[in-house]
């Protein structure tokens, strides 16, 4: 017998958030790992917020929401509360109910805002790092890093020249009309109206210029999970220079190694991870002017070159 196609919705639902995700979901380690840094975060939350006024949207929640919207690279704000007004599992992961509202986004990004200027991103990530430490996930003798632009959310039209007098309102002022062809232009002669801590950078040859920062990240190699992290504006050796910061922070004081690509094969940074007690894993640049500047120090050992690819695949990987 046929079943009838019946649109009617049910008016009543028995079954929550929690019962809709299955047993098995990825999501769900991820989850008590979260919770319990946030369990930890809770005197933090406490000196932020006053004890009077409005409520605010919970952090808790406010965090795992912006750590949805990383894991599942929704590619902004107001794509995320969208998903959050239909999407039982993302619900259930930040800890809505099947009936609760959904913030508005422009109310959202405030509160995140104001989340963010009190370096609760940083003291997040360092419980959840603790926590793979204490299940011993991480390696604390071999790492890796690697760098990548994170574009800046300012347009080409904002890179205008500086001290530029101010010009006549155009007829679209949200949109105007640039044309900026042929136009000779620099970080030392413009910057971002918008974002002034964003730079007119590339990758790599070939690629186009886009307004970004420069994002640098640290693995340890035993499972490839992040371990440091730092933001620095784009320029010649920004990556070096970042992940010479990075191995400073490395707690201990025996000796470790570092890998790289061929961009870190300078004198300046091999010579600098040995200062810091660091040996640079890093892929040799024999095209480079003089030559690569790791020596037989390093080139001596036999599995030097698989040592320092298996630590670059995973650092590509995260």
């Amino acid at each position: 017998m046929r079943g009838k196609d019946t649109q009617q919705s049910a008016l009543f639902s028995y079954l929550s958030p929690e019962d809709r995700v299955p047993a098995d979901h990825p999501l769900r380690p991820v989850r008590l790992m979260v919770d319990l840094a946030l369990r930890e975060l809770s005197p933090v939350f406490n000196q932020m917020y006053v004890a009077f006024g409005r409520p605010s949207i919970a952090p808790e929640k406010l965090l795992r929401a912006l750590l949805l919207q990383v894991l599942y690279t929704v590619r902004s704000e107001r794509m995320l509360m969208e998903q959050l007004e239909y999407n039982l599992l993302f619900r259930w992961f930040v800890g809505l109910n099947a009936d609760d509202p959904v913030w508005v986004p422009t109310v959202f990004s405030k509160n995140r805002d104001r989340l963010m200027e009190g370096d609760v991103a940083q003291k997040f990530f360092d419980r959840i790092l603790e926590q793979a430490e204490a299940a011993n996930l991480t390696s604390d003798e071999h790492f890796s890093v690697d760098g990548t632009l994170i574009e800046a959310w300012a347009s080409q039209k904002s890179f205008q020249r500086k001290n530029q007098p101010e010009q006549p309102p155009p007829d679209d002022p949200g949109n105007p009309t640039v044309n900026f062809h042929a136009e000779k232009r620099s970080n030392d002669t413009h910057e971002s109206k918008t974002d002034p801590d964003a730079r007119l950078a590339r990758k790599s040859g070939g690629h186009e210029s886009k307004l970004a920062c420069r994002g640098n990240v640290m693995i340890e190699n035993r499972n490839g999970l992040v371990v440091d992290t730092e933001l620095v504006q784009p320029s010649g050796k920004a990556e070096r220079d970042a992940a010479t910061l990075m191995a400073e922070r490395i707690e201990g004081t025996e000796r470790v190694t570092v890998a790289a690509d061929k961009a870190y094969d300078t004198r300046d940074f091999v010579a600098g991870m040995r200062d810091l007690n660091v040996t640079p894993h890093v892929t040799q640049n024999e095209k480079r002017p003089g030559g690569s500047a790791i020596d037989a120090r390093t080139t001596r050992h036999t599995d030097t070159r698989s040592a320092s690819a298996s630590g670059l695949k995973r650092s590509s990987a995260g």
